[in-house]
C-alpha cells in the first residue's frame, strides 16, 4: 500500500477538478479525499497499490479538459485512508 499527500497548482478551481480526480480515483480502485484549498490549489490525499498510486499522480497533470496544472507537488503519507473517494469540503 502507498499514500501520498497531493498539492495541484494551476487553473484547477472551478473546472471540475475534484470531481475529476474523484472519478479517477474510483475508476482505479483508489481511496483518499480530494479538496479545495483557500488558496487556490486543490488537496488531495491518494492510496492504493504504488503502481496505480503511480499511474493517478500522472493523470493529474492533465486533469479534465478545461484545467491547465502548472505544478503537481507530492509527498509520502503516513495516512491511508480507506474506502471510498470522497471529494472534502473546501480548507
Amino acid at each position: 500500500m502507498k499514500a501520498v499527500h497531493v498539492t495541484v497548482a494551476g487553473r484547477v478551481q472551478g473546472v471540475g477538478y475534484r470531481a475529476w480526480c474523484r472519478d479517477e480515483a474510483a475508476r482505479r480502485g483508489l481511496s483518499g479525499w480530494v479538496r479545495n484549498r483557500a488558496s487556490g490549489e486543490v488537496e488531495a490525499v491518494i492510496a492504493g497499490e504504488p503502481a496505480i498510486v503511480d499511474d493517478m499522480l500522472a493523470a493529474l497533470w492533465t486533469g479534465p479538459s478545461s484545467a491547465s496544472v502548472s505544478a503537481v507537488d507530492v509527498a509520502e503519507s503516513d495516512a491511508a485512508p480507506e474506502g471510498e473517494f470522497a471529494v472534502r469540503a473546501t480548507a
